[in-house]
């Protein structure tokens, strides 16, 4: 293989985005996450130029669903939403988020849970249920829901907020961001089962 880009962290922000657990018959090694802009779009080749300058082609495979994403803002959470939050401890004694992904209701449930997040230092990436959100003095707090137990986090001012939505190859337009996750098939060439793009300036989470 010779894509030199990020291979995929277990995040589970971009887990439940492109819903792979249990979906993909290659092992995670085996697997590549590409993140970049888009450069051009011929039929079924994206060409992108990858976060690290490289120029990658990204074949897409037919009737692959193209995910949007948008930003969004603390006060577009509310009690209910199932939200994917990454988090590390802060000094208040509660985990401060990092970014956030606020995903519709036909995903509610997706990858859900607490888990290890090895993007930050002791980091938590945990896929709940909004219980309740509270304005505080430096953003806002959330108690977050999920089978088996909660966690308190704390979404300071300036979090990258996200909120996932449709998109169509449409959107895979000349400067858009994108994220795309599969299988490499040979030099600086990517096989895409899985694919988002930042809609209005948006960029996909890493």
């Amino acid at each position: 293989m010779r894509i030199y880009l990020k291979t995929i962290l277990p995040t589970l922000a971009l887990a439940a985005i492109f819903g792979m657990t249990g979906l993909h018959d290659a092992s995670a090694a085996d697997r590549i996450r590409v993140h970049g802009t888009v450069e051009n779009l011929d039929g079924d080749t994206l060409k992108i130029k990858g976060s690290d300058g490289r120029d990658i082609a990204v074949k897409i495979a037919d009737g692959l669903k193209v995910l949007g994403v948008k930003n969004a803002s603390a006060a577009d959470i509310k009690a209910g939403d199932f939200v994917g939050i990454g988090s590390q401890p802060t000094a208040r004694g509660i985990n401060g988020a990092v970014q956030v992904v606020i995903f519709p209701a036909s995903m509610k449930g997706t990858g859900e849970g607490d888990r290890p997040w090895n993007v930050r230092p002791n980091g938590s990436m945990t896929n709940a249920t909004v219980a309740n959100a509270v304005k505080d003095v430096n953003g806002q707090t959330v108690t977050l829901a999920y089978n088996g137990g909660e966690r308190k986090v704390s979404i300071p001012d300036g979090t990258k907020i996200v909120a996932l939505t449709s998109a169509t190859r449409d959107d895979l337009r000349p400067g858009a961001t994108v994220s795309a996750q599969g299988v490499s098939s040979g030099d600086q060439t990517l096989a895409a089962d899985r694919l988002a793009v930042g809609l209005d300036g948006a960029t996909p989470p890493m």
